[in-house]
């Protein structure tokens, strides 16, 4: 890791705007820095804990609400803190400041900047002005070495020369010790991409805690993304992706969605972003892969909570995460601070067993999450006639996929509006065998279940179909449309 002459690099902003230099060829210090500040003390983040796992304690991943911008805390299990972003210079880091007063973070051990546009550092020199006068201080910055010539970029490094802060330029291959968490750097490369651009170059990272793991890509875009996958390959596996670039179409590519085989994507953008994001596109890649997503804008906060094996998803407001359907909930304006909700929890275990995907009778894909051997054959949520006079005609069918007989009592199958049904005790499900659930009422048996609802339960036009098994895992989420 290089680390840069403090006084130069704000010496450097000025000789910026005249010679257009760069940062990067600032000299570089000897020292690199240790994983952890001697000082700093614990986070005093509450959290629920999840099932206990493989790992001692538990690592938070915080998605904060700032709108058009991306600001991401990580909390890890012994209470050490990485700041990913700080929000838009618009805000002046208001809302990151507020969300991290609120979760009584004393100290930030770890400030990584993805790269310098205003959108992303806007609050860095707030950030860095408050935890070095007002609270337990920063333990390092890490910036990827590619100077902007804006006023945001001038006051954060006017900021990290008055208090002292250690910079370091930090590139692929480098590490930022974590303890607890292998925090793997993958960009951005050496030479720089594309003429230096900021975008393409952002620092890439990758947190892995046990099973899981979270991808973090900035904004790079095709160049970077085409980039990650042809020298990384399967190593971008990661239970969680961050959407790059707020969701542009020029981020988040096919390439790159199909080998990180994220079980979830996270976008960070505003309700009405004035680029659109997120950009159909995108929605339309992720709708075509199954993937559910939350975003910001219509979700809130988004919180993940990881021991090891499964991850707590939790967020402000319920809401779709069929990618074709994030749209039709209402914005939860960013700072608004309602309380997170668990909405799901998804096992880190799938990510080592082949997603199996089969033609579904009702047009689309039909997937199998992880190791489950059960598949959701068939959707028939249009029933003959009125839907409500016709409950029963309104079906899911399932299918046992594997070699040996699937006990499915206690299960819970739901949609996305939390309406849940229980399998009764004793319902067994044997190879190659398939059961239907029907809405209506009716006496079950080992081919039909029957909810005993009152009304329909499916949307017509497209929900999320969620099966748990009795200790709480997810096995099956399916989208349809």
């Amino acid at each position: 890791m290089r680390g840069w002459n403090r006084t130069i690099a704000v010496l450097a902003v000025a000789l910026f705007v005249v010679s257009a230099g760069c940062l990067s060829a600032a000299p570089a210090m000897e020292t690199e820095p240790s994983g952890t500040a001697d000082d700093a003390p614990d986070s005093t983040i509450a959290s629920t804990d999840p099932a206990s796992g493989g790992q001692n304690g538990s690592l938070e991943v915080h998605y904060i609400n700032v709108g058009q911008s991306a600001s991401v805390l990580i909390v890890g299990p012994t209470g050490e803190t990485m700041l990913y972003d700080t929000g838009h210079y618009r805000d002046d880091g208001e809302h990151v400041l507020a969300y991290l007063r609120a979760h009584d973070v004393d100290r930030i051990d770890h400030l990584v900047v993805s790269h310098n546009d205003a959108d992303h550092i806007g609050g860095n020199a707030a950030i860095i002005e408050y935890y070095e006068t007002d609270a337990d201080g920063i333990g390092a910055v890490y910036d990827p070495g590619v100077a902007a010539s804006t006023q945001t970029y001038s006051q954060y490094l006017d900021a990290i020369e008055a208090h002292g802060v250690t910079l370091y330029e930090t590139r692929a291959g480098d590490s930022i010790r974590f303890e607890g968490v292998d925090v793997g750097v993958f960009g951005p490369p050496e030479p720089y991409l594309e003429n230096e651009a900021r975008n393409e170059n952002s620092i890439v990272l990758k947190l892995s805690f046990g099973r899981t793991s979270v991808l973090l890509t900035g904004d790079a875009e095709d160049d970077q993304e085409a980039y990650l996958v042809e020298e990384y390959g399967e190593r971008l596996n990661a239970t969680v992706l961050k959407a790059g670039h707020h969701g542009s179409s020029s981020s988040t590519s096919g390439g790159l969605l199909d080998t990180v085989k994220p079980q979830f994507v996270v976008i960070s953008s505003a309700y009405d972003s004035q680029y659109g994001h997120p950009t159909e596109a995108v929605l339309e890649r992720l709708s075509s892969r199954l993937i559910p997503t939350y975003w910001t804008a219509t979700h809130g906060n988004v919180v993940l909570v990881s021991d090891g094996e499964r991850v707590s998803v939790r967020t402000q407001a319920a809401a779709p995460t069929a990618p074709s359907k994030l749209r039709e909930a209402d914005p939860v304006a960013p700072g608004d601070g309602g309380e997170v909700v668990e909405r799901s929890v998804l096992d880190g275990r799938s990510l080592q067993t082949e997603t199996t995907e089969t033609a579904a009778t009702d047009g689309g894909t039909t997937r199998t999450a992880g190791d489950s051997e059960l598949a959701l054959q068939r959707v028939h949520a249009d029933a003959d006639g009125d839907d409500r006079e016709n409950l029963n005609d309104e079906y899911l069918v399932f299918e046992n996929t594997g070699s040996s007989t699937l006990d499915l009592s206690g299960w819970t199958i739901t949609d996305e509006a939390g309406h849940t049904y229980t399998v009764p005790d004793g319902t067994t499900l044997a190879p190659g065998d398939t059961i239907t659930l029907h809405t209506g009422s009716g006496s079950d048996t080992a081919a039909d279940l029957y909810w005993g609802s009152e009304s329909p339960i499916w949307n017509n036009a497209g929900d999320t179909v969620t099966v748990r098994n009795n200790q709480g895992d997810v096995v099956l989420e399916e989208t349809y449309q």
